[in-house]
């Protein structure tokens, strides 16, 4: 048995299946939209040799009513996958007909089975031609009285395995003289903390040395500081999981980027981590300027 996961990803033409593959997306699938099923077989073949190097682990497939004439060897396609030893885990979206003109007339789109057409007809052609490929699901989804987060949070609890956590967490350092990080979610400010560059002993080094650490965490205004963040943050983060966020970036900013931001971006990492949480840290500046990353345990510095 090949070890490739491999979703299927079909259903009712505007019963959600954009959203669903986003879903997958954040989950770390690989994912394709509207594949031939001809092409199915060579695709898993594909994949099981990429393995070998970790390229791809995972996949999520959409194949549905777009495809036409093709469509109609879905069924012959997944049972040649079964027979290579490949497994396979099949999602279906489906919405009652109100619901679904109605996405139809929001999004002013026409039905693929009735471009010209009646959209009602179309959807009660589209459910025929799917009756076999529903028998066959794993897992049915009715998205009649869903939002987009209901969906993504129903695909996340069926999909997900027990050990993959949610929310990546994203810590980067910097310093505001040189802007502020443009794809942070939430960015705090350290300038307030007495500053190690104006101590000559202390100037040359950063944030990841000892000593430089030591001084940013002496004093009773990091301490209270500190106290205060770990509070928000144990707070925000499984708020934000809640959410269906999939990554979460902080950014902690001060002058330069060298020495306060730094301390507390690592204090921060080891707190998420403590926390349960896969967590990055990147401290941009230090980048930028060859110091060479200090190798703290389980830190990873990209």
């Amino acid at each position: 048995m090949h070890n490739l996961r491999f979703v299927l990803v079909t259903g009712l033409s505007g019963a959600g299946k954009t959203e669903a593959i986003r879903s997958f997306e954040d989950m770390g699938f690989f994912c394709i939209d509207n594949l031939p099923p001809a092409l199915i077989p060579k695709f898993a073949e594909l994949c099981q040799q990429s393995q070998s190097q970790g390229a791809v682990q995972r996949v999520a497939l959409v194949c549905d009513i777009r495809g036409g004439e093709f469509f109609d060897h879905l069924i012959e396609a997944l049972e040649e996958i079964e027979r290579s030893g490949f497994s396979y885990s099949t999602l279906f979206l489906e919405a009652s007909m109100e619901t679904l003109v109605r996405r139809f007339k929001e999004t002013r789109r026409r039905h693929p089975l009735a471009p010209e057409g009646s959209i009602v007809q179309g959807i009660e052609e589209e459910r025929r031609r799917l009756e076999k490929i529903r028998g066959k699901a794993d897992v049915i989804i009715d998205t009649t009285d869903m939002t987009a987060r209901m969906l993504r949070e129903q695909i996340t609890s069926r999909f997900m395995q027990s050990h993959e956590g949610q929310l990546q967490v994203s810590i980067v350092s910097f310093g505001f003289k040189h802007g502020v990080p443009i794809d942070a979610d939430l960015v705090l400010d350290v300038r307030f903390l007495p500053n190690p560059h104006y101590v000559p002993s202390l100037s040359p080094f950063t944030g990841n040395d000892q000593s430089v650490k030591d001084y940013v965490f002496q004093w009773p205004i990091t301490h209270r500081f500190v106290e205060k963040l770990d509070d928000l943050v144990e707070f925000l983060l499984p708020q934000y999981e809640k959410e269906g966020k999939p990554q979460l970036i902080i950014g902690i900013g001060c002058t330069g980027g060298q020495h306060r931001s730094v301390a507390i971006a690592n204090h921060l990492a080891d707190l998420t981590r403590d926390l349960g949480y896969k967590t990055f840290v990147r401290h941009r500046e230090l980048s930028r300027r060859g110091f060479e990353p200090q190798n703290r345990k389980g830190e990873r510095d990209e």
